[in-house]
């Protein structure tokens, strides 16, 4: 699903990637950035595979990027674009909870996180500030990212998933959309194995004593705004 234009064309505005595995999201976005005389879409990437080619075809000048691609890895993915293509600037466009993910994007490489259930004016103001060598978060991320840098919130406050790594998290995510072990690891290109050693580690870490637990609080994780609590 793309729509691929002309280098030359591309070449007179900011040239705008992407990549979101939803068509209608996707072309609801491109809609968007094309009523703004400044942007110009270069493509619409639903992949991985589809991503590396755009970003190769017509390097764009920044990336929108949701971190939810079917069973692939978005953290993955932004560190992957990161290392490969430093010059192309990163904005996450996301439903998960940015205080859960928002932090955990930056550290991947990238320049701002906004929730997709933010007005169509903050995703412009967000690429804009992104463009101008900002780093675009909400005031509430700011302060929670400022707050762990001095002042350390208490442990009992947080949310329990802030206790797991990426891997995990993303492992738990997958769980939450009813994938199985032997799915999640083909999805992932890990063996069953190492999946059912980070589902141990997600149950010892959130408290959890069965599988049937395990999946019963992702799945609410995954559905309920993504701030279930013990």
């Amino acid at each position: 699903m793309s729509t691929v234009l002309s280098e030359s064309k591309a070449k007179k505005h900011v040239k705008v990637l992407i990549v979101d595995d939803h068509r209608v999201v996707c072309e609801g976005l491109a809609y968007l950035l094309r009523q703004q005389d400044e942007f110009v879409v270069t493509e619409c990437a639903g992949s991985f595979e589809e991503t590396m080619r755009a970003l190769r075809q017509i390097p764009p000048d920044i990336a929108v990027v949701d971190i939810s691609l079917g069973n692939m890895s978005g953290l993955d993915l932004i560190k992957t674009l990161h290392c490969e293509f430093p010059w192309v600037l990163i904005l996450v466009l996301s439903m998960h909870d940015e205080s859960l993910y928002a932090e955990r994007c930056l550290h991947a490489g990238a320049k701002g996180y906004i929730m997709k259930s933010e007005g169509h004016e903050k995703i412009i103001e967000g690429i804009s500030q992104v463009l101008a060598g900002k780093t675009y978060v909400s005031e509430a991320v700011r302060e929670q990212i400022w707050q762990q840098a001095v002042n350390r919130p208490k442990t009992a406050s947080r949310p329990p998933e802030e206790r797991l790594t990426d891997r995990e998290l993303e492992v738990y995510t997958l769980i939450g959309q009813g994938m199985a072990t032997q799915q999640i690891a083909a999805g992932l290109h890990l063996s069953p194995k190492t999946i059912q050693t980070y589902r141990n580690n997600i149950k010892e870490k959130l408290g959890l004593q069965t599988s049937a637990e395990l999946v019963h609080r992702a799945v609410i994780w995954n559905t309920e705004g993504q701030r279930v609590q013990p």
